[in-house]
This record gives C-alpha cells, sequence and structure tokens, in this order.
C-alpha cells in the first residue's frame, strides 16, 4: 500500500515564496555542481500532495539537489512553513499552490501557476486509501478517491507530459502500490485506482520514451504517514516515508518501476510466485489483520 498524501485543497490559493537567505544561500547553491537530477529534470519540479508523507519527503529531497519547487497541497499553512523550510536550508525558491486536486479548479489552478516556470518534473503523489468493504462505505468519498487518484493524475500527466514531450525532456513520477497489482478485498477501490496509476505509468513511459521524458512508477508497500489514519488501517510493519523517497528519486531515469524498501522487495516476493487468485486471496488476509477493528 504506498502512502498518499494531502488529498485536496482549498481552491486558487498561491504564492511565490523567494529564497529568504538570498545571495548568502544563492553562493551556497552555486559553490556545487548541478547534481544529476537538478542537470535531467531541474530547474523547477511540481510536487503535489507536498504536505505530508511520500510527497512531503520528496520535497525535501528534491529541494537537497538543488531544484525548485511547485508545493502542491490542500494546506496552504503547512506548504508555506516547508517553503519557508526549504529556503533556509537549501536556498530553494518555492511556489506554493493551494488548490483541491479533485476539481477542474484545481487542475487549472496548477496549470497557470506552473505554466510561466521551466519545469521538467512531476512527482504525482496526492492521494488518499479507504479500508474495509466496498458496499458499506461512504459512497461520496470512494468517488473523491476516484477523482484524485486517477482523475487528477490523467489529467496532470496529460498536461506536463505534453509540456515534456515539446521541450524534448523531463520526468514524471506517479505513486502506484504493493496493491496494484491484484484485487485487495476490503481495499478493493483503494486497489482498483493503484491499478489505473500502474498501468499508465506503464503505457505512457513506452510513449513518451522517444521524446525523452522518463516515466516512473513507484510501488511501496505500507509506509508510516498520516496515509494509514486517513483510511483507517492498523499498520504492525511500515516504511518511512524518507527511505521511498531516496529510493524512488534514485531510480528515475534508469528503470520503470521501483519497489522502494525492504518491506516492499519482501512482500512482493512473498506474493511473486502465486497465482492471481492466490494473490488476491493472501491480501484479502494481510488487510483482514489490518482492518479486523472495522468489523
Amino acid at each position: 500500500m504506498s502512502s498518499h498524501d494531502d488529498f485536496s485543497a482549498s481552491p486558487g490559493e498561491h504564492a511565490l515564496v523567494a529564497t529568504s537567505l538570498g545571495d548568502g544561500a544563492r553562493a551556497l547553491r552555486a559553490d556545487h555542481p548541478p547534481t544529476r537530477l537538478r542537470a535531467r529534470y531541474g530547474p523547477w519540479a511540481v510536487v503535489t500532495g507536498a504536505s505530508d508523507g511520500i510527497g512531503l519527503a520528496i520535497a525535501r529531497e528534491l529541494a537537497s539537489e538543488g531544484l525548485d519547487i511547485v508545493l502542491v497541497a490542500r494546506r496552504g499553512d503547512v506548504l508555506r512553513d516547508l517553503a519557508a523550510e526549504l529556503s533556509q536550508k537549501h536556498g530553494t525558491t518555492a511556489l506554493v499552490v493551494a488548490c483541491d486536486l479533485a476539481t477542474d479548479t484545481g487542475i487549472s489552478a496548477l496549470r497557470a501557476a506552473s505554466e510561466p516556470l521551466d519545469v521538467a518534473l512531476l512527482v504525482a503523489s496526492a492521494g488518499f486509501g479507504t479500508a474495509g468493504r466496498f458496499v458499506d462505505g461512504d459512497l461520496t468519498t470512494e468517488l473523491a478517491m476516484i477523482d484524485v487518484n486517477c482523475r487528477a493524475v490523467a489529467a496532470l500527466t496529460h498536461y506536463f507530459g505534453a509540456r515534456f514531450a515539446r521541450q524534448g525532456r523531463g520526468g514524471i513520477v506517479l505513486l502506484s502500490s504493493l496493491v496494484a497489482f491484484q484485487g485487495v478485498p476490503r481495499a478493493a477501490n483503494y486497489a482498483a485506482t493503484k491499478a489505473y496509476v500502474q498501468s499508465l505509468a506503464e503505457g505512457l513511459g513506452s510513449e513518451l520514451r522517444p521524446f525523452g521524458v522518463d516515466v516512473l512508477a513507484s510501488a511501496p508497500g505500507p509506509i508510516r504517514s498520516g496515509f494509514g489514519a486517513r483510511a483507517n488501517m492498523n499498520m504492525s510493519m511500515a516504511l518511512t516515508p524518507d527511505v521511498v523517497a531516496r529510493q524512488t528519486l534514485r531510480a528515475l531515469g534508469r528503470t520503470s518501476l521501483v519497489r522502494p524498501g525492504w518491506l516492499s522487495k519482501l512482500l512482493e516476493l512473498s506474493l511473486a510466485m502465486l497465482p492471481r487468485w492466490g494473490r488476491v486471496k493472501m491480501m484479502g488476509l494481510v488487510m483482514g489483520g489490518m482492518t479486523k477493528h472495522l468489523g
């Protein structure tokens, strides 16, 4: 299960938060040659879901690599604090875009805010999950999850994918999950949204590779972040977002699929020899243990 981050936002707010360290921070950055990520995907990256979990960890990692960042999530106050942190620590320039990615207005706000910038990397980390029997869940919430996990991802990859193809370079990171590779009882709709993301990344990677655009699907297992509480899951073992962020960015441009962290690899290995129906049954047992408190 991948840990997604802030899934929606108050509409329309965006504000430029420039580096607060001025010449000193710029001089610090100038003293070092461009990193692989900045040279290949800079100077600007867009990170959705940047207020928590994997998105937050990736934003910090990209800032340490010398990229400037468009920070996107619901909570503008959290993003502004993060922008100030990245500016002080790394000399990063950040554009804070507080918007609801479940809406056309939110997608349009992000497109408009990023249009003037030299963006060459999209990290689509915004999303959320639900747990329990699908038919017992709230339909409004389940449909909202499809809007954020699938519809928004489609809209953003369509826009930035076309933009990157025109400029002849770029990278797209999509957050898949361990649950993307089979149906998962008691997380049926969430797993279905991750299957969409995984399939999109595979097809899109083949389409965009001739144009110099790298597409990576990152498929972690359980992550220790706000995702578990939001999805009402009890996770006894989980990876940290920092591990997922580092290994995901290390894989970008080198492969099309990464399973970050030892736990992701161990869980996939345990499922690898099973037929698909066996994987479904095994994942049902795992999810049953994580959601038994739901009845």
